[in-house]
Parts: structure tokens; sequence; C-alpha cells
């Protein structure tokens, strides 16, 4: 059992199908607990506790209660031997008990006939093992079900497979041959086996991405001591602080600063980037990231739960098992689709033996055969793989998705709202002009601008003091420059600027038509800059694009119209708000969100607000632990054509869990009529129920290349 900010998680053996999921699910929802997520794909079982509901010990009991395991991280000596079998121990068995059964049936039906296999007791004692394996298999699910009072899809096969059994169990009482149907009931549950074991091995190939991001992550560390000394820990031990060495092929550890040397690093699984990075000191490098050449000694600033690596893990895992809306659509119908099919066999066997369309053998086969075919399987696997897939895909694009349903979200998004200064522009700013009012100190006004920037992380003020630093400044310990700027005191207003007892420094609108950024002092201008801001690579084609596919491209900023208005042309921009201030742009997003489906697409540091209030928030955060929390959408790479590439690999997960919805349901709605109708025998029913099944996985696999 592990805990991450608040989050428990569980690793559970015996959850090896979606109706397993589904019962554990609702138990821990009805016990009370939030943010339940259950993933039988990769057997994990994830909820935010609450010790005044449940503690973890009634959670891990009333689990275990269902039939199922949790499994500890550390096993203990006193954890006993099980005895369950493995999947594929329970298909191995089942098959080789019964392949002598369905040779022996299919040999009489070719008028062949084998005595010893035709011999009611021989035909007991091959489809006894099958039934009792399947019979604790299915039976341990359904009843998991029926006790969060829900039938599940498991409850249709224990039913089908029971009635054939025991209907054959009276005939050999009786001992006729006629009632037996052995083969029918270990058929069944094999085909069933075959079909779960086919649906697990198709799962293991749509969990790739996690498994290729838990790979990047080293068990040990090679840290530097103060004296010198290498010394090998364990990634968990190391702290912030720590300097920490990686040569050529190891993987960078954990987030950290380059310090000494120089590196080329891979980081095409943390940001999709495909060609090598050169690092140089003072460089940011992301923990599991891949050094190709060079030798690199970088201090921690992230504990390995803190950083990139961990958090895109984290993000991957809950947004494979968030289900959007159509799943959840799909389980509210499977909910009622297994007690209406119970209802529809029943009637089946009822008006088929009374109205003499069929004889009582033929009615009870009919009902079994509308059991089989009708089990909703693929319902509920169609949405949980397409996603794995998707997700996958967009975290190996360098697209980080927060949620099943943000997925959905993003395919269905009509207007796409841009914040201007570090999203469509490379927010790499210069000074184009830096003016000080005549009569003023230029060396007294510039000490001061530059110390009051150091107290803003916004793009402008960086690139104001790479200007500053370059011009000659007072000395900051000068008392004229103290008398000058008196002890300062500074406050930031997002969208707006610095302020410090009578200094204002920030935006000049309002103040100065010729100036970006203004300095003052009691409402006297002191100094002024103009700014120059180059047009990301590639927007232009991001908007030609977003246009082509139906999307209406908004441009959002706090910047004067003359600014906007610039950048709005270069890159294909008709409608454009400008000089909006934080507030004014949390309107503005509102009222375009009450129209139709909005995103807004910020650099995760500012414009928080609007990028929460929106449908949809993404964040151009180069992979920023800020931009990993701003937003439900985060390119790791301040690439926007990843917006373009991203976009098409949702619809097309949409679409893939639309398709795969609609073959579910259309199946079910011809197979039910025929099997009803005596068209379809139960081994037939099962044959195409693990057909469909397979159907579903097939075509969730098929995304992962689909174009």
């Amino acid at each position: 059992m592990t805990k991450r900010a608040d989050i428990i998680e569980l690793r559970v053996d015996g959850m090896d199908c979606n109706n397993c999921a589904q019962s554990i699910h609702r138990y821990l929802e009805r016990q009370g607990l939030e943010d339940v997520q259950v993933n039988f794909q990769t057997r994990e079982v994830r909820y935010r506790p609450n010790d005044e509901i449940s503690d973890a010990a009634s959670v891990r009991a009333g689990i275990q209660k269902l039939g199922f395991r949790v499994v500890d991280d550390q096993p203990t000596e006193t954890t006993g031997r099980s005895w369950s079998l493995t999947a594929r121990q329970r298909l191995l068995l089942c098959t080789a008990f019964t392949l002598p059964l369905l040779l022996g049936h299919l040999l009489m039906v070719a008028g062949i006939h084998l005595q010893w296999l035709e011999l009611g007791w021989t035909q007991f004692a091959l489809a006894l093992p099958v039934y009792l394996i399947g019979g604790l298999h299915f039976g341990r699910s359904a009843l998991a079900g029926l006790r969060q009072r829900f039938l599940n899809m498991d409850v249709l096969i224990f039913l089908g497979a029971t009635a054939a059994f025991v209907y054959s169990l009276v005939g050999l009482a009786l001992q006729e041959p006629r009632y037996y149907f052995f083969e029918t009931a270990a058929t069944i549950i094999t085909l069933v086996l075959v079909g779960n074991w086919l649906e697990a091995r198709a799962v293991q190939r749509t969990t790739t991405a996690i498994g290729a991001l838990t790979a990047l992550r080293p068990e040990r560390v090679t840290a530097v001591m103060p004296s010198g000394t290498l010394v090998q820990l364990p990634v968990e031990e190391v702290q912030p602080g720590t300097q920490v060495r990686a040569n050529t092929g190891d993987k960078i550890p954990l987030d950290g600063i380059l310090r000494q040397g120089g590196v080329a690093v891979d980081e095409a699984m943390l940001t999709g980037e495909s060609m090598p990075v050169e690092k140089q000191i003072g460089d940011r490098l992301l923990g599991g990231s891949l050094v190709v050449y060079g030798q690199a000694t970088l201090e921690v600033t992230q504990a390995y739960r803190d950083g990139t690596l961990a958090r895109i893990i984290e993000l991957v895992k809950t947004a494979q098992a968030d289900k959007p809306q159509l799943q959840r659509l799909a389980d509210r119908i499977s909910a009622v689709f297994v007690p209406v099919v119970v209802g529809i066999s029943i009637l089946t066997f009822l008006l088929g033996w009374l109205s003499g369309y069929a004889s009582p053998t033929q009615a009870l086969m009919n009902a079994i055969a509308v059991l089989l075919i009708s089990c909703p399987c693929a319902m509920g696997l169609a949405t949980p793989t397409a996603v794995m897939v998707g997700v996958g895909r967009l975290a190996r694009l360098g697209v980080l998705i927060r949620g099943g349903r943000t997925v959905e979200t993003l395919a269905g998004i009509k207007t796409m709202v841009f914040d201007k200064t570090g999203t469509l522009t490379t927010g790499a700013l210069t000074v184009g002009r830096y003016l000080v009012t005549e009569g003023q100190d230029p060396e007294l006004v510039g000490r001061l601008i530059f110390e009051l920037e150091g107290y803003s992380s916004h793009p402008i003020a960086t690139s104001i003091r790479n200007h500053l630093w370059k011009e000659k400044l007072a000395d900051p310990a000068n008392p004229g420059y103290q008398a000058f700027a008196g002890p300062l005191d500074v406050h930031e207003t997002a969208g707006s600027g610095l302020t410090a007892g009578p200094f204002y420094l920030g935006s000049a609108t309002g103040i100065s038509e010729n100036a970006d950024v203004v300095l003052t002092r009691d409402g006297q201008v002191l100094a002024e800059f103009t700014l120059i801001d180059q047009v990301r690579e590639g927007a232009d084609v991001l908007i030609q694009s977003l246009k082509e596919v139906g999307i209406k491209p908004v441009m959002l900023t706090g910047d004067r119209e003359e600014k906007a208005a610039q950048v709005g042309e270069a890159v294909g921009i008709d409608t454009i708000y400008a000089g909006q201030l934080p507030q004014q742009k949390l309107a503005r997003i509102t009222q375009l969100s009450t129209q139709q489906p909005t995103a807004m697409v910020g650099d995760g540091i500012n414009d928080a607000a609007a990028l929460s209030r929106a449908d949809l928030g993404i964040s151009l955060g180069g992979a920023s632990a800020v931009a990993l929390d701003a937003a439900q959408v985060v390119l790791m790479r301040d690439d926007l054509s990843l917006l373009v590439e991203g976009r098409r690999i949702a619809a097309l997960t949409v679409r893939t869990i639309r398709e795969s919805l609609f073959w579910a349901f259309s199946y079910n709605i011809v197979a039910i009529p025929l099997a009803a109708l005596g068209y379809l025998n139960p081994m037939w029913a099962a044959l195409f129920m693990a057909f469909s099944d397979v159907v579903v996985i097939g075509n969730a696999i098929r995304l992962k290349h689909r174009r």
C-alpha cells in the first residue's frame, strides 16, 4: 500500500476483469470515500481517505470480503501460500477437461460414436472440474456484485453454466442421455476464459505508457558527499540540495540544476522532443531523461515523489482510470441491462416451452444462449481500453491529460483562447527603448528598477533585468540610493505590476501611450520601456489548422491593443480582446464558455483563474511543476503544434470509443432475438461473446497507430 498526496493506492490481486473493478468501485463509494479509481488493467485501487467514515484497515478488510486480496508492498513471513489459480492456469485446466467433451459431442454429431465419451458418468467427471473452477471464478465475481446490490456481467455467465450443469445432473439421475449437456456447461466456461485471456493479453498492449515511464526511474543514485566521496543511495532517500553524478548512458535520477559539466540528454519520453537537448551549467535537468553523452553533477531540486517524472506518472495513471461521460452512460446502461437480460432469458424459456415453440430442453438451451450472447462485457471494455491507449499515446507525444473526461472535452472544443505573451509569442522579450525622465539620475532609477523586478518571475521582469544588467547602476549600499529608494516593501498585483511605497513599476496602460512599462513615484513618470516580443514559430500554422477544423481562435491579453493587433495579424487571429486585467479575462472566459466549449491556452504561471474557469485549461509550461498543477492539459514542450496533434488524437480516441460502443449495442440488439428463437446454441453464443470482446480490444489497440 502506498500513500501519495493524501491518495491511498492499493495493489489488489484477483481483480482481472471490469466486473471485479465495478464491484470494488461501488463498495468504496458506498463507504463514502471520494476520488475512487479502480483500474483492473493495472490491478490498482486508489481513493482519498476519510478517517471519519472508514479507516484503511476496514477498507482493506471490505475489499477482501468481496473475494479479492490486497497485496502489501513488502510481503511478510506470515503471509500464507496462495492456492488460487492464475488466469492462465484456469484456462489450461479447463481446456484440458473440455476438449474431450467437445470432441465427443462433435463426433456424435458427425455420426461417430465413442461409447466411453457418451457415458453420463464420464461426462460428469470431465465437466465437474471445469464447473468448479469456473463456478468459483465467475461465482465469486457475481457474488461480489450482488453484495453491492447490482448484477454484473458474470452473473449471466454463472447462471448459464449452472443451468446447463444442473440440467445435466437431473438427466444423469434419471439416466436420460437426452438431458446431458455437460459439454455445454464446460464449453461455456472455457470459451469465456479464452475470451478473458485474450482480453488480458490485449490489455497488456494498452498499458505500455505507464510501464515505459516507470522504467525511466533509476533505483539508486550516485551522490557526491561534501568530502567528494561517491556514495550509492536509494532514489527515495535523496533530498533537495544533494549533489548527484550522472555519466554517459545513465538516467538523470532526479530533477535538478546542472552545476558542473555539460551533457546532451534524451527527454523524448518526458517531453516528446525527439532530438537530444544540450544542457549547460545552470540549466534545468529532468529526472528520467537519459544522458546521451557527457558528464553531469547536478544539484537536486525536488525529491522523487515531488519531481517531474513522478508527477507525469501520477497524471497518466489518473487520466487512464478516469471515466469520460460516454463510459458513465455505458455503466448506467449496463447496470440496467443485466437484470433486463435475466428477465428476457426467463421469458424465453417460459414462452418457448408453454407456447409449444420449443421442447423444455430446447427452451432451456435458448434461455442459456440469451444469457451468454447478451453479456455486456464489450460495453464495459469499450472506454477504458481506448482511454488507456489514447492517454498513453498523448503522453508519448508530450501532451499530458488530467483525466479521461479531459480527452472527451479536448475533442469537443469549439473556441480556443490564447494568451499572448509567452504563448503566441516566445516570451523572450527584449527592451526596444529605455528612457529615464529628464532630471532623474539614470543610475539610481536603473538600480531601483533592477531591484524591484527581482521580486517578479514574469517574463517581462526577466527581460528588463537582463537589459539593465548591461547598464551602469548605482551601488545598492550607496547612501544616495538608499535615500532615493528607501526600504522596499514590494507587493505584486497579477496582470498589473509591482508597488513599493510611493513607487509603481508595471503596465503603462492609462499612464503613457508610447510605452509598455513605466516606473512612477506618486504618479510622476521616472522611466519607461518599450518591449519587443517575437511571434512563436509555428503559431500562424497552428491558427490556420484550428480554423480548418472549425475551431475559432481568440486572443486574450493584458497588453496594449496596438501590440495585440500586430501579433494577431501575424498569426491570423481576428478576434482580439486587449488591455484585459485578470478579472476582465475571467469574465471574458466565462462569457465565451457559456456560448460553446472553450479552451484557454496560457503559460501555466499567469492567468491561473482563467485557465481554471475555461472548459479546458491548456498550459505551455515547459514541464514546470507549476504547469503540471495549473491546467487539465499540459504541453511538455513549448511547441504549439502539439495542440493540433493532441486534439486529433483526442478526437480519434473519442471516435474509437463511440465505434466500440456502437458495435457492443448493435451486437446485442441483433444477437438476443436470434438466441431467443433458437438460432444460436449456448456454445456459439459464448464464442460470439468472446469474439465481441476481442473486437472492442482490437479496436482500441488499433488506435495506437491510427491516423
